[in-house]
């Protein structure tokens, strides 16, 4: 029995959850799954060829690798195993996130009602303990929210959090923070001296680092943690914390009172309660009935798999003629077939899949600064419809340039990818002198510039004040917006177009753009 928290982690990260869905969609669904060691192999192949599963020989010829991830997917409430058939099916969370909905705010609640005891927990090869009865990601935020604790350590998470944290009553919390604040007086003299006759099946098989098995599992939930945006391991200590726009978001997740999903012996009921997406409160599909699979059924699952991999990899706002092209070279099928099956199937295209790998960017420091310039790049013209130019490469220029015909004016917008950005002398004077003062050597245009931007995963404290010292200056008004609020933006403007007068106006403000600017 495992006396600790525990998350499986084919992969520790999230981020190929939709490919995953696709490549079950393909091989797996509505299929027999105990027992069927061809139905293994078969998405075992699927998931190595998509390049989800690194490739191996499989000589066992068992296909435990795929059992793995078909593990993972029910632990997160994604699928199930329907009790009359034994057949794999989607909870409306898979297929909604399979339908191209944007992944995180579907996994971030997800994570968020993850729960022991669960239908995974209790299930014969897992048997988490029952003494364990928690949403330990929302335990986690509190602990974030609590400023006697404000970040956890790796180490804090694995030798301290994970093993004592068994409810969520006010005396077990208390008695969490306690010997978290302990622990950071005396390491691992804080620890209980029986701590690996306490919890046996947290001990690694590497004598010289025996809290091997725990350090893993605390390095996957800090992972999902940080999938749901509401938090991110900082660059110096690697401790991770609330990002500090994500603050009232979290108070308002810790206020909201939520009962545990009952009946977790019990799996499809657990499955289809635990795994509602956003839209829906219950589920009340009827999945009684045989579904005949047929050729163009295939086709179909053949190009949302398509679809969804390109989806991850770039903003796809429409369903153009090259993106139609690319799929149908990529699967096989006629031209006219996929851009008919695209147009049903994502008329709006699927800009929040992108939205996963966007934020990853803003964090990803210099080494990977040129995918965020071009990301942002493309977001503002495949989103917001600008002209929108990556001039980044051309010299000691911004990095990206947006033009608005419609207004009449442009904007330059500097990308930072680091947690804390602060506006250094040096990045001052080359935005006052080059960006700015010499916006004659890259644009040769009439329109006036209306303002200066920095995109960052975050900002330091003296951001405004720093903005507010440019714009003197220049006399030209500018901002700073973290990814989030570019993220949200993104999400508003899906179901109310922003107009350019509107944007020009909150990237104008002379201070760093809030969440609750957005409107």
């Amino acid at each position: 029995m495992i006396n600790y928290w525990w998350v499986t982690r084919p992969k520790r990260r999230l981020n190929s959850i939709p490919e995953t869905l696709a490549a079950i969609a393909d091989t797996a669904l509505n299929a027999e799954w105990q027992a069927q060691r061809g139905t293994h192999l078969s998405l075992e192949a699927a998931l190595e060829s998509a390049g989800i599963k690194r490739k191996g020989d499989r000589r066992d010829q068992t296909g435990g690798g795929a059992r793995t991830y078909i593990a993972w997917l029910k632990s997160l409430g994604l699928i199930f195993e329907q009790d009359k058939t034994k057949k794999l099916m989607f909870t409306l969370a898979g297929e909604a996130i399979l339908a191209g909905e944007p992944p995180v705010p579907i996994l971030k609640e997800q994570v968020l009602k993850y729960q022991f005891p669960s239908s995974f927990s209790l299930s014969r090869g897992v048997a988490v303990n029952v003494r364990f009865k928690i949403r330990p990601f929302r335990f986690l935020l509190r602990l974030l929210s609590d400023s006697n604790v404000e970040y956890l350590s790796q180490e804090e998470i694995a030798k301290v959090v994970m093993v004592e944290a068994e409810n969520e009553t006010d005396a077990c919390y208390k008695k969490v923070v306690d010997k978290l604040l302990l622990f950071r007086q005396k390491g691992e003299a804080a620890l209980d001296k029986d701590f690996f006759e306490k919890y046996p099946s947290s001990k690694g098989l590497n004598k010289e680092n025996p809290f091997g098995n725990l350090m893993d599992v605390a390095n996957t939930i800090q992972n999902w943690l940080e999938y749901t945006q509401l938090a991110k391991r900082s660059e110096d200590d690697r401790a991770i914390r609330i990002l500090p726009d994500k603050a009232d978001e979290v108070r308002a997740i810790l206020a909201e009172t939520l009962k545990f999903i009952d009946r977790p012996a019990e799996h499809e009921v657990f499955q289809r309660k635990y795994g509602l997406d956003p839209k829906h409160k219950k589920d009340l599909r009827s999945l009684t009935e045989a579904s005949t699979v047929t050729p163009k059924m295939l086709a179909e699952i053949k190009i949302k798999q398509a679809f969804i991999a390109e989806s991850l990899k770039q903003p796809i706002g429409k369903i153009t003629s090259d993106l139609i092209d690319k799929i149908a070279e990529t699967v096989g099928a006629e031209t006219r077939f996929v851009e008919t099956t695209l147009m049903s199937l994502y008329p709006r295209g699927a800009i929040g899949s992108f939205m996963t790998e966007y934020f990853e960017m803003a964090f990803k420091g210099r080494d990977n600064a040129l995918d965020f310039e071009k990301a942002t790049a493309e977001l503002f013209k495949t989103v917001f419809g600008f002209e929108s130019r990556h001039v980044g490469a051309i010299g000691i220029t911004p990095d990206v340039m947006i033009l608005s015909d419609s207004e009449g004016y442009c904007g330059i917008i500097d990308n930072k990818a680091y947690s804390k950005y602060t506006i250094s002398n040096d990045h001052h004077n080359r935005m006052v002198h080059n960006y700015i003062g010499g916006l004659q050597n890259y644009y040769d245009g009439k329109m006036p510039l209306a303002f200066f931007s920095y995109i960052a995963g975050g900002f330091g404290k003296s951001i405004d004040g720093q903005i507010d010292n440019i714009v003197k200056e220049t006399g030209v008004h500018g901002s700073a917006v973290t990814v989030s609020g570019i993220i949200g933006m993104v999400e508003k403007h899906s179901i109310k177009t922003y107009s350019h007068a509107r944007l020009r106006d909150l990237f104008s403000v002379d201070r760093q753009v809030m969440l609750g600017d957005l409107g």
